[in-house]
């Protein structure tokens, strides 16, 4: 039997425990005995030994060393690269805070052969994690929310069937290695955040899919509000203008990018709206809605 090969593609910085956990929950998974699990993980300039510990528990894994500035987009996109080279027959986006259930992988590649029967040929396997704390559901596959708002998603709860997205946190993602072809790596204008969610919608824009597997893939905890995020009330109108740009806010120019390819003809309106919201919410009082998703 000829073996397959997913390669699992990985970002870390400074939070060792929940890194080597995640590994372990990785390294533990109830594989078809035709799989064959391939690690690719950037560990961003930790100084708390993770790339140390990583090295002592799991040596198979494949290191690459970061410079401090990649976060999660940066981060993963030069794991991508190093898997990309290696032609695999999947890819496995996994987030470091990930604690899957031993059968999550078993069940994204039974779900995507599923989906070949159907002819859903260029398929993209997204799967949900519910928070450790509350059991609620924390990432996933989203769906449009309103028909007026191309760029403003919701979760999409999972059930017992595939569900078709419109895009997706990236937690867990599993990409065939067709989609791999066309649509390439995750693109550079994002440094952290939104990276996944225009991955998923040029997915659906080169003439393939994507599917939220069936239950939970395993927990992962909501990111909690940073002190210094540009959502946050406890600061004053200007430091959370300044906030806006940082890679952990809303950067206007990678939001401009994001926004130009997915938001049609109107574009400029919706680019604009999050930055109002902030000076109104910040004037006026009032919690803000995530500019994609809430």
């Amino acid at each position: 039997m000829n073996s397959q090969t997913i390669a699992v593609i990985m970002t870390c910085f400074n939070r060792r425990e929940k890194t080597l956990a995640s590994l372990s929950a990785l390294f533990n998974q109830k594989l078809p005995a035709d799989l064959v699990l391939r690690v690719y993980l950037v560990d961003d300039g930790s100084t708390d030994g993770t790339s140390e510990a990583v090295r002592d528990s799991y040596p198979t894994v494949k290191l690459i060393e970061g410079n401090g500035s990649l976060f999660w987009n940066g981060g993963m996109r030069r794991a991508f690269a190093e898997a990309i080279a290696s032609d695999p027959e999947f890819y496995l986006w996994l987030n470091d805070d990930t604690a899957l259930y031993p059968d999550a992988i078993a069940k994204a590649i039974s779900t995507y052969q599923s989906l070949q029967e159907r002819e859903e040929l260029l398929s993209v396997m997204v799967g949900s994690t519910c928070d450790p704390h509350t059991n609620t559901l924390s990432y996933g596959g989203m769906v449009q929310k309103n028909w007026w708002h191309p760029i403003k998603f919701q979760l999409l709860q999972p059930s017992e069937e595939p569900q078709r997205c419109h895009t997706m946190n990236g937690n867990f993602v599993l990409i065939p290695r067709e989609i791999g072809k066309i649509v390439g790596n995750l693109d550079p204008n994002f440094v952290h955040s939104t990276g996944d969610m225009d991955y998923g919608l040029r997915v659906r824009q080169n003439g393939g899919s994507v599917w939220l597997i069936p239950g939970y893939v395993g927990t992962c905890p909501v990111n909690p509000l940073e002190g210094n995020c540009w959502d946050n009330q406890n600061l004053t109108i200007w430091e959370r203008l300044k906030q806006v740009n940082h890679p952990k806010g809303l950067p206007m120019q990678e939001w401009k990018v994001f926004v130009r390819r997915h938001a049609g003809p109107f574009w400029l309106v919706y680019w604009s709206l999050p930055y109002i919201r902030l000076i109104w919410s910040t004037i006026f009082g009032g919690k803000m809605s995530s500019y994609v998703n809430g």
